[in-house]
């Protein structure tokens, strides 16, 4: 019976003894194996080849954007010339020798398509009530006649009937000889024009004349006569 049971534990030591045995040569042949493992693990990898690196460079220099070409320098613009200012018409003379210069004259009574379109001759004024502040101008339409060829100058021929137009009391007047004592144009009120035509009724001087908005004379200008 004892015997049985020294045999049983020596069956059993035997048997851990063979278990640790093989497990001491599992742990040596893994010891063993492990240097070879780092070794392949932590091996650097073969440098480039010079060759291939300067290929590399050349197909990373060549695969690189081209710089930008400079911009074209622009082409110098063509410089306009300025415009010229419009020049203005020249003032007609106030003297009219031989009619007006390059215009046509008449050599009979006007018809009233031949009519100067901004002279007649004043022959009189009526005075109107003081609230409208204008007066009337007595006129005759006509155009200037053709001067001989020992005159200064044509006469202002004219024909039809009387015409009335108003003239705003504070209108722009000039006069010369015989109503002011010069060959220039000399500024006056209305009121002196008044006075001087009525006491030289149907005189029939010449007068240049523009009209406001209101249709009445608002410059009155006496054009001057050898």
């Amino acid at each position: 019976m004892n015997i049985t049971r020294f045999r049983s534990a020596g069956v059993a030591f035997a048997a851990v003894a063979l278990a640790a045995s093989l497990t001491a040569c599992q742990k040596d042949d893994g010891a063993a194996a492990q240097p070879g493992t780092a070794a392949t693990a932590s091996a650097p990898a073969p440098s480039q080849d010079p060759g291939t690196a300067a290929s590399a460079g050349a197909s990373g220099g060549a695969s690189a954007k081209p710089a930008a070409k400079p911009a074209a320098t622009p082409s110098k613009e063509t410089v306009k010339p300025t415009a010229k200012p419009a020049t203005k018409p020249t003032a007609k003379p106030a003297t009219k020798p031989g009619g007006a210069p390059g215009a046509d004259c008449v050599t009979a009574a006007p018809t009233p398509d031949e009519y100067d379109p901004d002279e007649f001759a004043l022959y009189r004024i009526e005075e109107l009530p003081g609230s409208t502040g204008k007066v009337n101008l007595v006129l005759q339409h006509g155009a200037w006649g053709c001067g001989g060829k020992d005159t200064d100058g044509g006469p202002f021929v004219v024909s039809g009937e009387d015409s009335r137009w108003a003239l705003d009391q504070a209108a722009y007047v000039t006069a010369t000889d015989p109503i002011v004592a010069s060959t220039e144009n000399t500024r006056i009120g209305v009121q002196e024009l008044i006075d001087w035509v009525n006491a030289h009724p149907d005189s029939g001087l010449v007068f240049k004349y523009t009209t406001g908005d209101d249709g009445a004379i608002h410059r009155l200008e006496q054009v001057f006569t050898p």
